[in-house]
């Protein structure tokens, strides 16, 4: 327990230039209370414990503003800077080293059953506001910008950007724009939208009757003409 109590404050103190002191980070870092918190949590739901699990859940988030549930799973050296408005999800796993920064959202998608959140690699970091939704892997050593919104796997080293995200980086090498188009990674836009489709499928339709009922009318005077000249026929 003293080894992962220490393992976190490192992890402040090597990632936080404003960290001055272990004693300031134990005392005041809101961050490091709510990953103190979670671990505590988190052996009481592994022993069963769910209601006291969550009762530490809830009484940290009311304190620092972060929400951890305690089924996640989190590696060592997890850094929460400032903190405010973090939600981590309780399918959510986290590996070694990973940083995130305020209101980002490690969460589901409403459409899943069971592994519902995302999986970190080791040594990710998570932007401010970034927004993390399914049960896919962000590879080790990767980073999401700030403001990203993720809704696809993202390869180890890579940079994602931009809402919804895309790949623009890996291994510090930019992607070929080409290579972060619609079947290709992140790209969440260029999908077939089915209204779209339906309403081009009937726009088609209106015009092929509109043909058929002009050819119609022509048939229609054509007829009405030889019907005339009958008549005038019968006439003489």
């Amino acid at each position: 327990m003293f080894k992962r109590l220490k393992e976190d404050i490192d992890a402040v103190m090597e990632r936080d230039p404003a960290a001055r002191s272990r004693l300031e980070v134990y005392f005041l870092y809101s961050g490091f209370k709510a990953v103190r918190a979670y671990r505590r949590a988190n052996w009481f739901q592994r022993h069963g414990m769910k209601f006291i699990a969550r009762a530490i859940s809830q009484h940290s988030r009311r304190r620092t503003g972060i929400e951890i549930h305690p089924g996640a799973t989190i590696g060592r050296g997890l850094f929460i800077d400032h903190g405010m408005g973090v939600v981590i999800g309780e399918t959510t796993e986290i590996g070694d080293n990973c940083t995130l920064y305020q209101n980002v959202t490690l969460g589901g998608t409403g459409k899943d059953q069971g592994k519902r959140h995302p999986t970190l690699g080791n040594n990710v970091l998570i932007g401010a506001g970034a927004k993390v939704l399914g049960p896919f892997t962000v590879g080790d050593n990767a980073r999401v910008a700030a403001g990203a919104v993720v809704l696809d796997a993202v390869p180890a080293g890579a940079t994602a950007v931009g809402v919804p995200a895309r790949v623009v980086r890996i291994n510090g090498e930019k992607v070929p724009q080409e290579a972060a188009q619609p079947s290709r990674t992140l790209d969440q836009i260029h999908v077939a939208d089915p209204v779209s489709m339906e309403l081009c499928r009937l726009r088609g339709e209106i015009e092929r009757m509109a043909k058929k009922s002009a050819e119609l009318g022509k048939l229609r005077g054509e007829l009405e003409r030889l019907e005339k000249k009958v008549n005038e026929l019968k006439g003489q």
